[in-house]
């Protein structure tokens, strides 16, 4: 059954010197970070942000003054709002902060983070479900994708119906199983770069200072990426996140394809960018499909992100491509591409158009989310001072 909105919301408050806002933490995939009702912060960007890397204690590499987790996989937070169209049930932005770092990204997406959403809109009211499954389409401000996310909501002793967590699905990087978060996407290709390959073709040379010419799948079907075999900068492609953050002579030949690719994709300088993503990729060793290890964008993966996943899968099914001259064979139009990374594996269903194989015109996938804590995350009254008209909580 389709979920339908409710109203109200709840309220920013004063706490001593501090501001209170409303907040639920929680994990969605392989990533975790703040969730806000995107209404409740500042309309100005500026002091948005400013009430954001406050919240995650940024800029520190230990996030220690904030919830921030000290890494780029836990130091990500969720915006969400109910649509704006008839045909989008919510809304969200996805804003990517680094630890030590004073920006707050809001120009890339995150599919783990994705799949916390619905459950987010539900604990918060901004859904109320209507049935056993809760199905809604959900739109990524970010960068105009849209996907349909389905959750489980059983009703509980009283009849009222809540986010059911616990659940037989098991998902690489995350230990345990929970119930099932089914995310479908269409549409995704050029998410960023605006196209599915941006330069037209599946396979470039590019001249990287210092290194010479490298053979790069350049696309971006949800997340752009840059593909590149693990042994031409020297790399087996099975090293583990730790040997990759610490040899930094590979990094920086990561960094330096990075640049100039980003520059190929039509994106510009993104040095200060956190896409495109890196990936590295080898043949599988664990009976799936292609091994990666990927960089976000200069540090490794503890495994591999949802879209980042998703747009690895769509190139070892396009023939010439630096990934599908390493994968094992995906044959058939609805292929399941199994994406080897250091926690495990992530599956990834693709359909495609039988007219035309290059088109890949769904990705179908399962994550896994839960909420962690509800409360407020406080910020200095100094950062943001809300309205006199906010009320003042008392402790």
């Amino acid at each position: 059954m389709p979920a339908v909105a409710a109203t109200g919301t709840p309220a920013v408050t004063r706490r001593g010197s501090q501001t209170a806002v409303p907040c639920l933490f929680m994990r969605g995939g392989t990533s975790r970070g703040p969730f806000f009702d995107a209404r409740l912060l500042p309309d100005d960007p500026d002091l948005r942000d400013a009430v954001l890397l406050a919240a995650m204690g940024s800029p520190d590499a230990r996030q220690i003054d904030g919830v921030g987790g000290a890494h780029p996989l836990t130091s990500k937070i969720g915006l969400v709002r109910p649509g704006a169209t008839a045909d989008v049930d919510l809304e969200w932005t996805f804003a990517q902060v680094q630890p030590g770092g004073t920006e707050v990204d809001t120009s890339s997406n995150c599919g783990n983070m994705l799949a916390a959403v619905v459950p987010f809109a539900v604990e918060t009211g901004l859904l109320v479900p209507t049935g056993d499954r809760t199905t809604a389409r959900v739109l990524t401000r970010n960068t105009g994708m849209v996907a349909e996310i389905t959750v489980s909501t059983p009703a509980g002793r009283t009849g009222v119906r809540h986010v059911a967590y616990e659940g037989p699905a098991r998902i690489d990087g995350v230990p345990g199983t929970a119930a099932p978060v089914e995310i479908g996407f269409v549409d995704t290709a050029g998410s960023v770069a605006g196209s599915l390959l941006p330069t037209g073709r599946v396979r470039d040379t590019v001249e990287v200072p210092g290194t010479g010419p490298v053979d790069v799948t350049l696309i971006d079907n949800g997340q752009p990426l840059v593909i590149v075999a693990a042994e031409r900068l020297g790399a087996t492609g099975y090293e583990t996140p730790a040997e990759i953050d610490a040899d930094e002579e590979l990094r920086a030949r990561v960094e330096a394809l990075r640049l100039v690719c980003g520059h190929a994709m039509g994106l510009g300088d993104v040095s200060e960018r956190n896409y495109p993503k890196m990936t590295l990729v080898a043949p599988p060793r664990h009976g799936g499909t292609l091994s990666t290890r990927s960089l976000i964008p200069r540090v490794c993966h503890q495994s591999i992100g949802v879209l980042a996943a998703v747009t690895a899968a769509t190139a070892c099914v396009l023939d010439g491509s630096v990934a599908r001259e390493l994968a094992a064979a995906v044959p058939g139009t609805e292929p399941t591409v199994r994406v080897e990374h250091p926690s495990g594996a992530f599956d990834v269903t693709l359909a495609r158009d039988p007219e035309d194989p290059r088109q890949v015109t769904r990705s179908a996938l399962l994550r896994t989310a839960r909420l962690l804590m509800a409360g407020d995350v406080l910020v200095p009254r100094s950062v943001w001072d809300p309205a006199p008209t906010v009320q003042e909580k008392s402790s």
